[in-house]
């Protein structure tokens, strides 16, 4: 067992596979409702996890490039597990939403394009709006305070930061790291300052290099691992930002599939469950086979996993300073506004109407007064309604 976390876990190994495995395969929603997920049965109902450890998980995994939901997975497994958590958690967690992708693009091969999807996913996109925002709400009441005057004023600075982060996300439509390590430095100079602010001895410089890339000629397999794992390796930010960098690629650079191609990769990820970068084990499969979705997976998660493995140990060791624990809620007010920012921009292209935006707020009104209907569920209802609307041409 990892010297990560001193205490005796309350889980099991064994625990933490079949938790990762169910959520791989019943999480819809995309990275935010993921993260939501996370907190609420881990954190406030099963109590695995600290609020302390989830909060500085959430930090970190935003401040390393790689899909949010998957890298906050394997730094909860490594925390009482270690690596081997990691690995286990991080495996568990992306593999039930990879055979699903895999089985669509034979699907999709076979027979020919995803119209019946398009109808599924008028449905289905609407309610994961519905869902992702009661999710957001709760990650925003959990994180930054709830929402009433006096605990709005003590912790002003935070909520000027989450604010702030969603007008910029809102409107770049892209998360700016550089942000969000900004807003933790100010918070943590203003709250708690470290001595080197209070009496500064030296200079501190960061040096910003650029690395050149030389063109390797690599059979279909290689320039596919190539391109994933710069994938996996330089977008920061939720499943949602990986998804210009893809485009670049896999259709302007390369042409491996056409517009409409990309369009329907990126449909399957949304209404699959698990993270919503799986879309690359679908994009792999339709270039290369079994073969190319395998490598394609391996190569975008793999840099997710050493970036997120790696720094844990010394991330958990610093994060107990006074200022450092003030830097992550600053960092995390940036994070929970860009993710909030986020679910705006995927609202805006998906409630197209007022079908769907019925959709989306029966989700909402769903899942807040009733405990026995779960997001799947909805899941479920929404394709088959998106289904039968489009069939009524409403």
């Amino acid at each position: 067992m990892s010297e990560f976390k001193e205490s005796s876990p309350h889980y099991t190994l064994l625990d933490l596979i079949k938790y990762f495995l169910k959520l791989g395969s019943t999480g819809f929603g995309g990275p935010v409702a993921l993260v939501g997920y996370m907190q609420r049965d881990l954190v406030e109902n099963k109590k695995w996890i600290d609020e302390s450890d989830f909060k500085e998980g959430l930090a970190l995994s935003q401040l390393t490039p790689g899909p949010l939901a998957a890298q906050l997975g394997i730094y909860i497994g490594f925390i009482h597990y270690g690596a081997l958590g990691a690995t286990v958690s991080g495996l568990a967690f992306v593999l039930p939403s990879f055979i699903m992708v895999v089985l669509l693009g034979i699907a999709y091969q076979e027979y020919g394009g995803l119209p019946w999807m398009q109808a599924i996913f008028y449905g289905v996109s609407a309610a994961v709006i519905g869902i992702i925002v009661l999710s957001s709400y709760k990650l925003t009441v959990k994180s930054i305070s709830k929402f009433e005057i006096p605990e709005i004023k003590k912790n002003w600075l935070l909520w000027i930061f989450y604010i702030s982060s969603i007008i910029l996300t809102a409107i770049t439509q892209k998360e700016e790291v550089l942000l969000f390590i900004a807003l933790g430095l100010i918070y943590m100079v203003i709250k708690a300052p470290p001595e080197w602010v209070k009496r500064p001895k030296a200079a501190s410089y960061l040096l910003f290099g650029t690395i050149s890339f030389s063109v390797i000629e690599l059979g279909k397999l290689g320039d596919i691992a190539w391109f994933f794992t710069k994938a996996g390796a330089f977008v920061f930010g939720s499943g949602l930002a990986i998804v210009p960098f893809l485009h670049g690629g896999v259709v302007n650079e390369y042409g491996w599939l056409t517009e409409n191609q990309f369009v329907d990769a990126v449909a399957v990820a949304m209404i699959t469950p698990g993270p919503v970068v799986i879309t690359v084990g679908f994009i792999g499969f339709l270039v290369a086979g079994f073969p190319g979705a395998c490598v394609a997976a391996l190569a975008t998660f793999l840099p997710c996993y050493l970036f997120t493995v790696i720094p844990a140990p010394y991330f958990k060791k610093i994060a107990q300073d006074k200022s450092i624990k003030t830097f992550v809620d600053g960092i995390t007010a940036g994070v929970i506004g860009a993710l909030v920012g986020a679910v705006i921009v995927i609202a805006s292209r998906s409630l197209v109407d007022l079908s769907t935006i019925f959709i989306a707020t029966g989700t909402i009104l769903i899942l807040i007064y009733s405990k026995k209907i779960q997001e799947p569920h909805i899941i479920v209802a929404a394709a088959l309604l998106g289904v039968l609307l489009k069939l009524m041409n409403i």
